[in-house]
């Protein structure tokens, strides 16, 4: 089953499902800065364009090109922003 999420006014988009018994969601964002909290461990990979993230603990925002991923603890959050619109795909671990 897919589900459709909109966050921050339509500007990121998202369609969550199962496989292999897993949560994943692909979605895009929009030009601008948003803040994610987290509830399970994650793992967020850029698939189109370049995404920055400022991670927990970190002061700044690292840019994560197509191809890279970063990952986020549970219980947590993170900024991340986008010059440009972005996809990416987003594992729960």
């Amino acid at each position: 089953m897919l589900k459709h999420n909109q966050y921050f006014e339509g500007k990121v988009q998202s369609v969550g499902f199962e496989r292999n018994s897993r949560r994943h969601t692909v979605g895009v964002l929009d030009v601008g800065e948003f803040h994610f909290g987290t509830d399970a461990p994650e793992r967020m990979t850029v698939v189109s364009g370049e995404l920055w993230a400022k991670l927990p603990g970190e002061q700044a925002f690292r840019g994560f090109p197509t191809g890279t991923s970063f990952e986020v603890p549970a219980k947590s959050g993170f900024d991340v922003k986008a010059g440009a619109p972005a996809a990416y795909l987003c594992e729960f671990l």
